[in-house]
């Protein structure tokens, strides 16, 4: 009965998607707004500041991140217009939108309430993680590679969405974790085409439970993702923990052997208590 529900709740999930039936999350207002402003040839950083801090609760955030070990300010950063001018265009984006995340993680019932709570937690932890491997063994752009950890599982909030309206799903948490399992990177590619994403970026969401993927040329941000994901995983009983890492490419893509020490563990854990 529970592989058939599965297929059942699987083929309504895939044709909603594919028939744009799907309600897929949209990004905060603020974030548009901030990229829309940073996209306008006649705006300047003061107007992105002034966006930002039409939005208090983002203002005191994105001063707080400013002055966390992520960016590693010399002097104390006080206005949000400091912080934009000191970060540029690109990292604002960036971080504006990380912080803005947050909110998106919000359960509308008790029922997927821890899971959403655990969902942003992982988010954070990988966000952190692929910040310290893009700056210590990439020339990728560590405030991307955050980003693209953030993001990498969003294609699960659609699904507990509608678990939500599901009794039975919510009833059987193996049920919904092989349908999240199955699903997540199909439903998180459209979220990111939907936002309007790089094609840098939206690989992630697709590509990132694919551990043998190999490429040509450097490391990019699904390699740091992947090499993140494994490394939240060691210890656990996640069955990536029992994956020979050698088998894993995008670990050698990032020049990495997989019993080294890879990142500054407390340098990690400040960026993702900075991320909320």
């Amino acid at each position: 009965m529970s592989d058939q529900l599965e297929k059942q709740l699987l083929d309504k999930l895939f044709s909603d998607l594919e028939n744009d039936n799907m309600v897929l999350p949209t990004l905060p207002e603020v974030a548009l707004r901030v990229r829309e402003t940073l996209e306008d040839e006649d705006a300047g950083m003061s107007d992105v500041a002034r966006v930002i801090t039409t939005d208090a609760a983002l203002s005191a955030r994105l001063i707080q991140v400013s002055n966390s070990p992520l960016l590693r300010a010399s002097r104390a950063i006080e206005s949000v217009e400091v912080a934009v001018t000191r970060m540029g265009g690109d990292m604002t984006r960036n971080l504006v939108t990380s912080i803005a995340m947050e909110q998106m993680f919000q359960a509308t019932s008790d029922a997927t309430d821890t899971r959403l709570r655990a969902l942003w937690e992982h988010s954070t932890q990988i966000a952190a993680l692929s910040h310290a491997l893009a700056s210590q063994f990439t020339k990728l752009k560590p405030d991307q590679a955050l980003l693209a950890g953030l993001v990498h599982d969003i294609g699960a909030l659609p699904i507990l969405t509608m678990a939500e309206d599901i009794p039975e799903l919510l009833d059987n948490e193996k049920l919904l974790d092989s349908i999240i399992q199955k699903a997540h990177p199909v439903v998180g590619e459209a979220i990111l085409k939907k936002w309007n994403f790089s094609e840098e970026i939206i690989p992630v969401a697709s590509e990132h439970e694919n551990i043998t993927r190999d490429h040509a040329g450097d490391a990019d941000y699904v390699d740091v993702i992947i090499v993140a994901n494994m490394e939240s995983h060691l210890g656990t009983d996640h069955p990536h923990a029992s994956v020979d890492l050698n088998t894993v490419p995008a670990f050698s893509k990032l020049g990495l052997e997989p019993e080294m020490e890879v990142v500054d563990v407390e340098a990690v854990k400040e960026t993702q208590a900075a991320l909320g």
